[in-house]
């Protein structure tokens, strides 16, 4: 598998949440806003490149019948480290992220690139990997996130200095200045809405690019003949 391939599974064919629908729990509950989309969407990626790498170093020495307690205990142990880093030096961040940044560990997506690539391929294709599945994740977390956040309180990326440091506070918008705020949007049944008319779109893409790439079916000369 070569490095386009890599990426555009990661990004595109194999997203982790517009195609193969995993990590739902923080899909839902974290993107209440951009800033936390893309702060849970970042230590995810931390966590597939860093367990990837891992996995795939040690894939030679680790027996079949024991290789997924042992990706396990590997996993938590890099989310643990995330874990206290993000409580060390971002925690204003940890105190929104800290009970779903713990939840990586049963992740779907970390466990499944584990089993289905890392254990199955060299360092660096498993580091391109992780790096672009966790890519794919967090672009959807963040797209999500700013949906929802400009439906329900009409900002984008809010307190945006709390995750990227004060530089970035120029990122935080107030788009709609008097606007009141929608509750609903910020309750995981907006999740859910925001996530189905995501997948519709993607549907919607996906058909018509295959009809432009379709070629017209031929016209047989007998019939054309009759027009």
């Amino acid at each position: 598998m070569n490095f386009r391939e890599i990426s555009r599974n990661g990004l595109w064919d194999q997203n982790i949440v517009l195609s193969q629908i995993l990590g739902m729990c923080p899909t839902m509950a974290v993107t209440t806003s951009g800033t936390n989309g893309l702060g849970m969407g970042l230590a995810t990626t931390a966590v597939l490149v860093c367990s990837n790498m891992l996995i795939s170093s040690v894939r030679a020495f680790v027996s079949p019948q024991v290789r997924i307690p042992v990706y396990i205990v590997l996993i938590a142990t890099l989310v643990t480290l995330v874990d206290m880093s993000l409580n060390a030096w971002m925690h204003d961040l940890y105190r929104v992220l800290g009970l779903f940044i713990a939840l990586i560990v049963v992740n779907c997506a970390v466990l499944g690139r584990a089993e289905a690539f890392a254990s199955r391929s060299g360092v660096l294709a498993s580091a391109l990997d992780g790096l672009f599945m966790g890519l794919g994740f967090t672009a959807s977390l963040t797209v999500i996130g700013l949906i929802r956040e400009l439906i329900g309180a009409g900002t984008l990326f809010a307190q945006a200095s709390l995750l990227l440091g004060p530089a970035f506070a120029f990122l935080e918008i107030k788009v709609l200045p008097n606007y009141g705020g929608m509750l609903m949007m910020i309750l995981p049944p907006a999740g859910f809405l925001v996530l189905g008319l995501l997948l519709a779109l993607r549907r919607l893409f996906e058909l018509r690019a295959a009809a432009r790439t379709t070629p017209a079916t031929a016209v047989p000369d007998a019939v054309a003949g009759c027009h």
